[in-house]
């Protein structure tokens, strides 16, 4: 059986796995938005601030998805999620480059909304950061 918590960051990736990056009825409007690593690490508290450098990161690619690969209830107030992201990076309207990549992401949910959101560029560091191992074939 699945918690109110798993249930609501699912509902984030039924969105995002189509491509749907505008609602943020999911999000606390305090809520803190983290980057870990890659290539411009973030942080930034409110909803107009995460959006916005959700825009400026999604604006630089064509085609961006990301996928769920595995949900892990961490506790009662976390849920950590495997996923793949891929899209073709753009410059000058120019197809440049290709992203694939495979990361995490950390929500931290109470009453219902989520407070903080932790994307992590390497699954490795976020599994090491919280303790955890790899699942096969991942």
């Amino acid at each position: 059986m699945s918690s109110a918590n798993l249930d609501l960051v699912r509902s984030i990736y039924a969105d995002w796995e189509r491509g749907h990056f505008m609602s943020v009825e999911w999000a606390d409007p305090e809520c803190e938005f983290v980057i870990v690593g890659g290539p411009e690490p973030v942080s930034r508290r409110g909803v107009a601030e995460m959006a916005e450098s959700w825009q400026e990161w999604v604006r630089g690619w064509k085609d961006y998805r990301v996928e769920a690969d595995e949900y892990r209830e961490i506790d009662d107030d976390r849920v950590l999620v495997l996923t793949r992201s891929s899209a073709h990076g753009k410059a000058g309207g120019l197809v440049v480059g290709q992203l694939r990549a495979k990361g995490a992401v950390l929500y931290h949910v109470r009453e219902g909304k989520v407070t903080r959101l932790v994307y992590y560029w390497d699954r490795d560091r976020a599994l090491a950061d919280l303790g955890l191992t790899p699942a096969a074939g991942t």
